[in-house]
């Protein structure tokens, strides 16, 4: 019985180490989607910081405005130039290790000078582990020690390392189906916008040929009636 209460405190005991380290590490930076105009002519950059050895993931789409394309352009914080594209209406990037600093990532309609366009992005930042992971590491050892001395015959199966394991694989599956829905609302909005312009089309065009039908119609009538008039004088 001792010793299932001594096991039962060295656990709590490294629970609460892990729990303090994770507080004192800093929070990575959040992940980012935005939706913006990028009116016709303009150039519009945005930057996103991030850590070193890190993983960031950049996607967009245009979902709005005459030709659904954009030129796209992403710069590291030294400036180096890592992508660049012209008139695409999506892409997705993924930049790995990263650069401690701000990544710079710009759209450009300047080749385009009546219609303006609707952009969505969305970036994604996977930090890497810090350096607290060694200290992490040995506090793990030494509970590890401790639970090995005072585990008893009937201890659970099930791990610990294995419930951490568990737990970090279903939130990447869930970050990663939220990044497809994000993306299907996307293509939706485009795909509405591209039906919504179109339907307009539709609609003027139909107006012009029944306006031009009716004014065929109009002559036909007054060339037939002007056929079958007259005109000669009666004289008494």
């Amino acid at each position: 019985m001792a010793a299932r209460w001594l096991w039962l405190l060295a656990l709590w005991a490294g629970a609460g180490a892990a729990a303090a380290a994770a507080a004192a590490a800093p929070p990575p930076p959040p992940d980012a989607e935005v939706t913006f105009v990028l009116p016709a002519g303009r150039r519009e950059c945005f930057y996103q910081g991030a850590p070193g050895n890190a993983s960031l993931e950049a996607e967009y789409q245009v979902i709005g405005g005459a030709g659904l394309d954009v030129d796209f352009s992403l710069e590291s914080p030294s400036g180096r130039l890592l992508v660049s594209e012209s008139r695409r209406s999506d892409g997705a990037h993924t930049v790995e290790p990263t650069e401690p600093g701000d990544y710079k990532l710009c759209f450009d309609n300047s080749f385009s000078t009546i219609s303006e366009k609707l952009v969505f992005f969305e970036l994604l930042l996977d930090s890497a582990p810090g350096g607290g992971d060694d200290e992490e590491e040995e506090e793990e050892e030494e509970g590890d020690g401790w639970v090995e001395a005072a585990q008893p015959e009937d201890a659970l199966d099930v791990k610990i390392e294995d419930i951490k394991e568990s737990i970090e694989a279903m939130r990447s599956r869930l970050e990663r189906s939220i990044q497809m829905q994000t993306l299907l609302r996307a293509f939706e909005a485009r795909d509405r916008n591209l039906q919504e312009s179109n339907l307009g089309r539709v609609n003027f065009w139909s107006a012009v040929n029944l306006a031009v039908l009716v004014l065929v119609a109009f002559l036909q009538v007054y060339t037939l009636k002007s056929l079958f008039e007259d005109k000669r004088t009666v004289r008494t």
